[in-house]
């Protein structure tokens, strides 16, 4: 079975999918596709186009994250396609896996920055907003 190159499916659906915002006075459209790290609509991080992909989602009960790849092995067999990693072991810890599972693996290099971004801004939204204290006199 024949496939397309990356290249070619992005110039396809660029500017036009369903998962595509486009917003006034913005320069580059948004994207809610899954696997698209910084949901910006652009080659680089676009979910859709690319053998392996890479997304992190919270956790199914909100402590910690799953972190979501396509392996590129498996592209013809959807069952086989996604691993689901999840990280519940403190935030520190979990985005130090998350760097050696990257770097380890070899696992896309271009993506590890913004994967540990989208990590900490999981892990920042399951914290609890601290109480302050009022003074009593």
């Amino acid at each position: 079975m024949a496939t397309t190159s990356p290249h070619l499916n992005w110039l396809i659906i660029r500017n036009n999918n369903a998962y595509l915002l486009k917003k006034r006075d913005v320069k580059k459209p948004f994207s809610t596709e899954p696997n698209n790290l910084t949901n910006v609509s652009c080659y680089r991080y676009s979910g859709l186009v690319h053998k392996k992909t890479l997304g992190i989602v919270p956790a199914a009960d909100k402590k910690g994250f799953t972190v979501v790849m396509k392996k590129g092995k498996y592209a013809q067999r959807p069952a086989k396609n996604t691993v689901k990693v999840t990280m519940k072991a403190g935030p520190r810890r979990s985005l130090k896996k998350l760097r050696n599972l990257l770097i380890g693996n070899k696992y896309r290099k271009d993506l590890t920055q913004a994967a540990l971004r989208r990590a900490s801004a999981v892990l920042r939204s399951q914290k609890l907003p601290q109480v302050k204290k009022t003074k009593s006199t």
